[in-house]
């Protein structure tokens, strides 16, 4: 008979993405925007931190991985890090947020690549450990998809949350006369707050049911060879990368079309919504992870129905008409935006979804292949991608 998880359990495993969602969406939306219009850097600069983070994510991902696989304590291997990382990985957010007034700009540079490497670092390490729990929590592969579909929820809720509310949150601080820098201060403590809780809970909470039994741990390298040897992860690692490079080109590049071709250089640019008053960005982005969400049911019932793969593709074609009609919208042309959002917001939710169900079933792939569980070098690899993509 199969063994259902509990409610309880999927819902708060979920919660965990409240904050690796919700900060990741706003520093994959607003970080670029905010380093050259706010904090001043020259963009060639701030492209050039960038790759030492790339360079930097390189190296950690992977490692903290294959760290999470082997440690052995009371706890299990992946508790520790949520029960130890979780509240500084919040704080570390404030601090992408927080250059300081300095006229050079090699000292920017130095600030804003440190800052971003020890919030990446610390994103390391609640991630990949948290993320390796899905397959350790059920060997149903229902279940699993189940268990991905929460977290999809609070992935995609976070995600709403952040693009609908930070932008009202700056606008806020502005119109009480703060400084722009200021409103982004504000609005980095506020979701790095919200989302370390529920990692911590999670790290009291759940216990790890399917742990790999005691055995003699491999060297990193020989860690990476076998995984790269397992042929359906490669074609996993290949959709999830051209998966996320699609929607990161669209995430960080649409907050400057909305400012400078919608709005026309209107930072305080509005939409009258339903009889609400909304900043352009956080219309256009609240309407399509609004439709993201509504659509996660569609998508889990179109995976039970033919499969993932057949699933994900039907997305992905919604998702390349969407980014098609991008280049009819016009200057002003805010009803055309919204309608557009919506229709967007269908394809995303295939975008956010299906990929990550599919990567505990190639894990249990490599299990019958080498009779060996590493779950932490799979979705260190996995984050590694996912950030390389921004």
């Amino acid at each position: 008979m199969k063994k259902h998880l509990p409610y309880w359990l999927k819902f708060l495993y979920g919660s965990g993405d409240l904050g690796i969602a919700g900060i990741g969406m706003m520093r994959s939306i607003f970080y670029a925007i905010y380093l050259t219009d706010v904090v001043g850097i020259e963009p060639r600069l701030a492209s050039l931190g960038a790759l030492v983070g790339i360079i930097w994510d390189a190296i950690n991902d992977p490692v903290i991985g294959t760290l999470s696989d082997r440690v052995k304590s009371k706890l299990g291997r992946r508790r520790p890090f949520l029960l130890w990382f979780a509240f500084p990985f919040g704080l570390s957010f404030v601090m992408l947020w927080s250059a300081p007034n300095w006229e050079s700009q090699i000292g920017l540079l130095i600030y804003v690549t440190l800052a971003f490497m020890i919030s990446d670092t610390l994103t390391t390490l609640v991630a990949v450990p948290y993320l390796s729990l899905t397959p350790e929590l059920t060997q149903d592969y229902d279940e699993r998809t189940s268990l991905s579909s929460f977290r999809s929820f609070f992935q995609l809720f976070s995600a709403m949350a952040v693009v609908v509310t930070a932008p009202m949150i700056v606008d806020a601080v502005m119109l009480n006369g703060g400084s722009q820098q200021q409103g982004f201060i504000t609005a980095g403590a506020v979701f790095g707050a919200i989302g370390s809780l529920p990692l911590f809970l999670i790290g009291l909470f759940v216990r790890e049911k399917f742990a790999s039994r005691e055995e003699e741990s491999l060297p990193l390298k020989e860690s990476l060879k076998m995984a790269w040897a397992n042929i359906p992860f490669r074609y996993a690692a290949g959709i999830y990368m051209f998966n996320w490079s699609a929607v990161d080109m669209i995430a960080i590049s649409f907050p400057f079309f909305l400012l400078y071709w919608v709005a026309g250089g209107d930072l305080l640019a509005s939409v009258n919504f339903l009889g609400i008053e909304l900043a352009l960005e956080s219309a256009f982005f609240g309407v399509l992870m609004s439709v993201c969400i509504l659509f996660i049911p569609f998508w889990l019932w179109m995976a039970k129905r033919f499969n993932k793969i057949k699933a994900y593709i039907i997305g992905m074609i919604v998702w390349v008409i969407a980014e098609i009609l991008i280049f009819t919208v016009q200057p002003g042309d805010m009803n055309h935006l919204l309608w557009l959002a919506a229709f967007a917001g269908i394809g995303v939710s295939a975008a956010y979804i299906l990929p990550d169900s599919i990567l505990p079933d190639v894990i249990e792939w490599d299990e019958l292949k080498t009779h060996r569980r590493q779950e932490g070098v799979y979705y260190g690899i996995r984050t590694l991608i996912r950030k390389l993509t921004g």
